[in-house]
């Protein structure tokens, strides 16, 4: 477990209730203090890696608010952020998108030829 460095790339998820999409937020460290990593977004981590049962297994907290963890990013927790707003934008689409009566026949006819 070792202490962040700069251009080290961090990320948080947040997610309000368990019926919310999960939110990620990426950032990386510019610099140092004795104590602390500042993020390029203006957040302060302690930097002190610390076990985390979050989102990751070793985590960050954020100075001020321990309960928050930012955590080193990998492929997967970019792979999962991409699959997450893929989730999002579609969801936000179809709270937006108006559509026709023709529009959702052809969708209604799309999605009954895929279930035979």
């Amino acid at each position: 477990m070792d202490k962040l460095k700069v251009g080290d790339k961090v990320y948080n998820t947040r997610q309000n209730g368990f019926a919310d999409f999960v939110r990620y937020s990426f950032s990386e460290v510019i610099s140092l203090t004795k104590t602390l990593a500042i993020l390029k977004n203006g957040i302060r981590l302690i930097n002190q890696p610390k076990t985390s049962y979050i989102t990751e297994d070793i985590g960050y907290s954020v100075s001020r608010n321990r309960g928050t963890h930012w955590h080193l990013v990998s492929l997967e927790a970019i792979r999962k952020a991409q699959i997450e707003n893929e989730k999002i934008t579609a969801h936000d689409w179809f709270q937006e998108k108006k559509f026709t009566n023709d529009e959702k026949l052809e969708i209604y006819r799309h999605f009954k030829s895929k279930l035979k």
